[in-house]
């Protein structure tokens, strides 16, 4: 500092003014509070975050340091009025101020309620909540991937419910934070793990599940590595997330939108109590069924054993072979009366075609044979000689004659 020697008045140099600028100001603002519009918004590499706020008479420039920047839940863009928090600093070297910002929400509207619509919009935009990309649910489920925390209630009452519905579903459990800074990443891991190794778990869909809680609570599941991870899953995914009024993103994403954990494991598996009535009642019937071949049994047993062939069996086969044998001979008789019987018939066939080409048929009708005296028939002249003696047969007698000469159509064969 140099003292004028014509007045009594102090000089400063830049920097010893702009330094005492500084304590001042720096101390006198040490904490305050903005309302501005958000331009000249610049985002670069660095992470650090450039802007002015301003408003109709003036502007103020602001930085949001990188560590900052990175809670943020919302974008920040030009035209976006906010309420900042932070100090006012000045840097001496440009001697000029600006308010380090050390929280920044919208005006009007909460953080998380437009960082939700911001995000909404932009995975809108893309198409990642669209009807035609879900996925159905195969039937039946048999194997179900659960993502969630391994010690809350939301496990407790899914694995409850589910076994209260069936015994045959299984279920692999792949424990996560459900909260917290690094949340999203580690829940984004798991999905991704899941179905990179879905040839191995052969898992037919996954529940993303958790409890109920605050919008801060459950901000997890509306971070976008998560919404991106929940509609990229090749395998489907169910999400259960709060109460029945909690809706996040994570939701609009998945496969089906369960309103609750309880309501996930509801909507997974069909309940199986109907079946195993239906197999208590079959169970009784089969039961009663054998009862009743049994007791049938016994008595068929009963009466075999009162029969004569268990009483006495040496006995019940004499008389077995007994009446087989009579039972034989009388079919023997039978079979031999029939046979007689057939060979008469055809007896008094044969002696009546026989009769009717006997010689003394002929001799019935006015005929006769003659025989020589060797009984040979005589068919010609030349089978007699004069002198021989000849019978002639006739229907009802004989007559012997001799022959006294012959005489033929072609020769005389008198003496």
């Amino acid at each position: 500092m140099v003292l004028s020697s014509s007045k009594s008045e102090t000089v400063f140099t830049v920097y010893e003014l702009t330094s005492q600028m500084k304590a001042v100001v720096e101390e006198l603002f040490a904490e305050v509070c903005v309302i501005g519009e958000i331009s000249n918004l610049n985002q670069p590499q660095s992470g650090h975050c450039y802007l002015s706020l301003k408003d109709d008479l003036a502007q103020l420039s602001a930085v949001i340091w990188k560590t900052t920047a990175s809670r943020l839940k919302f974008n920040l863009k030009n035209g976006l009025e906010v309420v900042c928090r932070g100090r006012i600093e000045i840097y001496p070297p440009h001697g000029k101020y600006q308010l380090i910002i050390t929280s920044i929400e919208p005006k009007g509207v909460g953080t998380l309620e437009l960082a939700f619509r911001q995000l909404y919009e932009k995975l809108k935009e893309e198409g990642l909540f669209l009807p035609e990309r879900k996925k159905t649910l195969p039937v039946p489920i048999r194997r179900i991937g659960v993502v969630t925390s391994a010690t809350g209630a939301a496990i407790r009452d899914f694995l409850s419910i589910l076994g209260r519905r069936t015994q045959r579903v299984d279920v692999v459990v792949c424990p996560v934070k459900v909260q917290g800074d690094d949340a999203a990443k580690i829940i984004e891991e798991a999905l991704t793990f899941l179905n990179r190794k879905q040839s191995a778990l052969k898992l037919d869909a996954i529940a993303l599940i958790r409890g109920g809680g605050s919008v801060e609570d459950l901000w997890t599941f509306n971070e976008e590595p998560v919404v991106r991870a929940v509609a990229a899953s090749r395998i489907p995914v169910i999400t259960g997330i709060g109460h029945e009024i909690d809706v996040s993103l994570s939701d609009l994403a998945a496969d089906i939108h369960a309103l609750t954990p309880s309501d996930a494991a509801v909507r997974l598996v069909s309940d199986d109590t109907p079946l195993y009535q239906k197999l208590i009642v079959l169970s009784d019937q089969l039961r009663q069924g054998v009862k009743r071949k049994i007791e049938f049994d016994r008595s068929l047993l009963s009466r075999l054993e009162s029969m004569s062939v268990f009483q006495s069996p040496k006995k019940w086969l004499v008389d077995h072979r007994v009446n087989f044998l009579e039972d034989r001979l009388e079919r023997m008789n039978q079979g031999m009366e029939k046979t007689l019987e057939k060979k008469r018939h055809l007896l008094a066939e044969l002696m009546t075609g026989l009769e009717s080409l006997s010689p003394l048929s002929v001799l019935q009708r006015g005929y006769s044979l003659t025989l020589n005296e060797q009984g040979r028939i005589v068919r010609q002249v030349s089978d007699v000689w004069p002198g021989m003696t000849i019978t002639t047969q006739l229907s009802n007698g004989k007559i012997k004659s001799k022959v006294l000469n012959l005489t033929s159509d072609n020769a005389d064969f008198s003496e």
